[in-house]
């Protein structure tokens, strides 16, 4: 694998860590005061928090899958594309609906700029190379 590739890889994987923190022990504070204000019911509140949190914790973990993919490949290592060619295709899917359903809402490039990265460093530059 070329180093540009497992370098844009480990970056994108990084993004993914560092955003599923983010979105975990920043982002459920701010929505519990945000559902708070609005006088969401409890019960609600529970579930859509608990949601909330698989989300950066799956986030988190797609970043580590990243990483570490990427970081063995930088050593030379063989390593299999697929699971980060899933994660890819998967953000740049909920990224391409959150920004239809949302209007356009710039803060959702958040999944797309980190899915155009991880789809660049893990297709394949020619049919020699490994998936």
């Amino acid at each position: 694998m070329p180093r540009w590739k497992s370098r844009l890889g480990a970056a994108a994987g990084a993004f993914l860590l560092l955003s599923g923190s983010a979105h975990t022990f920043l982002g459920t504070a701010a929505m519990r005061e945000e559902m708070t204000r609005a006088s969401v019911p409890a019960e609600l509140a529970r579930g859509l928090t608990v949601g909330w949190v698989f989300g950066g914790a799956a986030m988190f973990v797609f970043g580590a899958v990243a990483v570490w993919t990427f970081l063995r490949a930088g050593q030379g290592r063989a390593v299999s594309t697929v699971p980060t060619l899933a994660t890819a295709v998967g953000y740049l899917g909920f990224g391409i609906w959150a920004e239809v359903f949302s209007g356009m809402d710039p803060f959702f490039l958040m999944f797309l700029v980190p899915a155009a990265m991880l789809l660049a460093a893990s297709l394949p530059l020619s049919s020699s190379e490994p998936r």
